[in-house]
């Protein structure tokens, strides 16, 4: 028993390390995705009114786990057939154990396609 107490702790603490950074990883991979459909979206959508509007809503409607409101998303393109979009977002991470802050920042990621 009081070898178990003294490492329950430790496997408690290393359980939440591996849990926030479970849920850190998974916010990075629904970020991938909804860039990879926003850049998709781009590529096709150089005949609409708001090419850009809409390659952000995309983005946005793509990455159902993340808040709107921390995701920030930006398109570059001139909107030439055969050119590139660039469509990047980035949105903010924390790991905390037990409350404290381990590591904070921002996910990136960016994708580019041609203009079709």
């Amino acid at each position: 028993m009081t070898e178990f107490a003294l490492v329950l702790p430790l496997l408690a603490l290393l359980l939440f390390a591996v849990i926030q950074f479970g849920i850190t990883f998974n916010n990075y991979i629904t970020l991938t995705d909804a860039v990879r459909a926003g850049a998709r979206k781009a590529a096709v959508s150089r005949h609409m009114k708001d090419p850009e509007g809409s390659t952000i809503a995309q983005v946005e409607a793509a990455a159902t786990d993340l808040k709107p409101a921390d995701l920030a998303v930006a398109v570059e393109s001139s909107w030439q057939p055969g050119e590139e979009v660039r469509v990047s977002a980035s949105y903010p991470y924390s790991i905390s154990l037990l409350g404290l802050v381990v590591k904070n920042g921002r996910l990136n990621s960016a994708t580019i396609e041609r203009v079709e």
